[in-house]
């Protein structure tokens, strides 16, 4: 052997074993076994809150409150006491909101592989060494499995992240404005909508783009030169149907919002192929607190307008939240996704059926009807999942559904921030069992009413 094989040789034994003393550092030898060290105390730490006691109605944090150096107990909605057994019979049933809660018992039963321990020097830079603000790790998870379930195209895509759709949604409507423009882009959707579309860009009050409306009030006015911006929520936030744009023409700009679009909610009858395509991990896992949404852009201007502004705005996703968000999509992905879809289905199916059954033999409230769908993912006919009751009361002097509602001890969302009439109420059935076994109870109470009765439920 050659001097300069044999130093080659030498030196890369001594890299090796410098590299096996970096790793063996990081455990701790006992009795010729090695066990966890630096990691080990907030193992423990973390094992100990999720140990804690909420009688299956609450939930210890980590980030909570402690008291005599024990974790408190967070109680779910109509419990209260130090374990949350106690049950406040007087409790209103909150139905508002969006938090997909009913995911949590999924990730109770995986949480060994869902778990995850981030040391203190974890991605301290502002970017990763790539320099890029986006995880390439978390991207290819993300179309793999947006190709697993079938919903959307990813080929020939850009990606953005941002702090949920959020923030995306906002972004979108920034790019596809029209700079130094004698009139502002008409931002519309088709009602009813969610309202988050006026809410943000009133807020912004730009003078490129202002909220106008429900979109089938300009349908015969698209084809001039006024420029759209139409939202197309699908499935749709309240009611759950699967929209299309109702605008069409040189000017109108659409922005697809699909945080519904996964079996949990609706049936996958083939892959959106739009240019312009938002999504959410809160409503694909459950975990709306980590704040993650991304786009899928096929013009490369508007990625790189939109990768602007959210740089501009927060430069870039919290690298933890990307993390999170990736073992998370790993846990997702397994058996190809079959597991937790079909846990978030199952559960969404039967609160809706347990809801409709519930109001089938009213005559004084009504629900949003579903045909049966053929879903490409489960490859079956399928029936509603839908995330949202799209809720109406029939009788005149009911007009003012919210207060009918809320007189009978249920909290909904207000049908005229939809854009609908006073005679809907939007209710959740995303949120925990607790709340939904709540709402059903006040529902079951208000329908044996009817007949002047008194329920015995």
């Amino acid at each position: 052997m050659a001097k300069s094989q044999i130093s080659i040789y030498v030196g890369c034994l001594a890299c090796s074993v410098i590299l096996n003393v970096l790793l063996l550092s990081n455990y701790v030898y006992v009795g010729g076994k090695g066990e966890l060290s630096w990691s080990r105390r907030a193992a423990e730490e973390a094992e100990a809150v999720a140990a804690v006691s909420c009688s299956g109605h609450g939930r210890a944090y980590l980030d909570g409150l402690v008291v005599d150096g024990s974790p408190v107990c967070e109680c779910n909605s109509c419990f209260e006491g130090p374990d949350c057994s106690q049950f406040a019979p007087d409790c209103v049933a909150d139905a508002d909101g969006g938090d997909p809660l009913f995911l949590e018992p999924f990730w109770i039963r995986n949480a060994a592989s869902s778990a995850m321990l981030v040391a203190g020097w974890h991605r301290m830079s502002y970017t990763f060494t790539n320099q890029s603000l986006i995880s390439r790790l978390l991207e290819d998870h993300i179309r793999k499995l947006h190709t697993t379930v079938g919903n959307a195209v990813t080929q020939g895509r850009f990606i953005v992240f941002g702090a949920g759709s959020t923030q995306l949604l906002n972004a979108a409507v920034h790019a596809l404005s029209p700079d130094n423009s004698s009139a502002p882009a008409r931002v519309v959707a088709s009602f009813p909508f969610y309202p988050v579309y006026q809410l943000q860009t009133d807020f912004f009050r730009s003078v490129n783009f202002q909220f106008r409306g429900d979109a089938s009030l300009w349908k015969n006015k698209s084809d001039c030169t006024l420029n759209f911006i139409e939202f197309v929520t699908s499935p749709n936030n309240p009611d759950g149907q699967l929209k299309k744009a109702v605008l069409q023409g040189p000017h109108v700009k659409t922005i697809h919002d699909h945080a519904y679009y996964w079996p949990h909610f609706t049936a996958i009858p083939a892959p959106a192929d739009e240019d312009l395509m938002i999504f959410t991990l809160s409503k694909l896992t459950g975990h709306a607190g980590t704040r993650l949404g991304w786009a899928l852009i096929k013009d490369e201007a508007l990625y790189q307008r939109m990768s602007t502004y959210v740089k501009m705005n927060i430069l870039g996703v919290s690298k933890d939240t990307q993390l999170r968000a990736l073992k998370l999509l790993k846990v997702a992905l397994e058996g190809s996704g079959k597991e937790i879809f079909e846990f978030g289905y199952t559960t969404m199916k039967e609160r809706w059926e347990r809801l409709s059954d519930a109001l089938s033999v009213s005559k004084r409230f009504s629900i949003q009807e579903f045909a049966p769908q053929y879903c490409t993912f489960f490859k079956t006919v399928r029936g509603p999942s839908p995330a949202y009751a799209w809720l109406k009361c029939e009788r005149e002097e009911d007009k003012e559904c919210y207060t009918v509602l809320k007189e009978a001890g249920i909290i909904g969302r207000e049908g005229n921030l939809h854009g609908a009439e006073t005679s809907y109420v939007r209710l959740s059935l995303l949120k925990s069992k607790d709340d939904f076994d709540a709402l059903l109870h006040q529902i079951n109470k208000l329908v044996a009413q009817e007949d002047g009765t008194k329920s015995i439920i």
